[in-house]
């Protein structure tokens, strides 16, 4: 298998957490970056978070403070803890992996309510 498989979404109240889960292929996720994008209806996809084979990470404005990606490479996994959630962060989340290859997850539903 070499597409990503996102879980972890769900629905939450705003102002709680919850963490997604990205579990990549061994032969690709060690050496690519791994990006989580998000997908609100009737918007455009936009990048999230952005960690690099290194572990360097970057953030959309939107999320700096409030959300963390990490990456488990010995267990090909990567991750986004989202916290203190906001109405506006519901969507449809993605992983993607890039770099020797470009693969996308389905996505994961987040629902953020009153």
């Amino acid at each position: 298998q070499v597409q990503p498989v996102e879980f972890g979404g769900g629905l939450v109240q705003a102002g709680g957490s919850l963490r997604l889960s990205c579990a990549g292929s061994g032969n690709i996720f060690r050496i690519n970056v791994m990006d989580w994008y998000r997908q609100a209806p009737g918007k455009q996809r936009e990048l999230v978070a952005t960690i690099t084979s290194g572990g360097n990470t970057n953030y959309a404005d939107s999320v700096k403070g409030r959300f963390t990606i990490s990456r488990d490479n010995t267990k090909n996994m990567g991750y986004l803890q989202m916290n203190s959630l906001k109405l506006e962060d519901t969507a449809v989340y993605y992983c993607r992996i890039r770099g020797i290859g470009d693969y996308w997850g389905q996505g994961t539903q987040v629902t953020v309510s009153p």
